[in-house]
């Protein structure tokens, strides 16, 4: 999955709070959201009465845009890596909490559940008295 492909998925499920995202669709979309903002943040203008933060408005209203996306694909990244939704709280904590939370984001998928075989009853075994 290059990062066109993961744009478009997540763009296309915007508002799907179910499933799961591999890592790659939301590290893709994560790294296209970056390089957006510095694009759009570098748009500023300066005249000799001062800088006209076109570029600081333009990068807000993208990021008003891509919030639900972003909430969506973070959720189902994190519901992947058998993490819970609410696991976005940890942002509440100023430095530590989006430590944790990318550390979250980072962990591998979760591995289904092992199929564990039936186990047949045994069978009495009759002897000879």
């Amino acid at each position: 999955m290059n990062m066109l492909q993961s744009v478009r998925a997540v763009l296309r499920k915007y508002a799907e709070f179910t499933g799961t995202a591999v890592r790659l669709e939301f590290w893709w979309f994560a790294l296209f959201s970056v390089i957006a903002h510095l694009a759009l943040n570098s748009l500023n203008i300066f005249t000799d009465q001062g800088m006209v933060y076109l570029g600081v408005s333009l990068s807000g209203a993208f990021g008003l845009v891509v919030l639900v996306p972003t909430l969506a694909v973070t959720v189902r990244r994190l519901r992947d890596a058998g993490r819970s939704w609410a696991e976005l709280f940890w942002l509440l904590l100023p430095i530590a909490g989006l430590i944790v939370l990318i550390i979250h984001l980072a962990d591998p998928p979760r591995q289904p559940a092992a199929v564990s075989p039936q186990v047949a009853a045994p069978t009495p075994v009759m002897t000879a008295s």
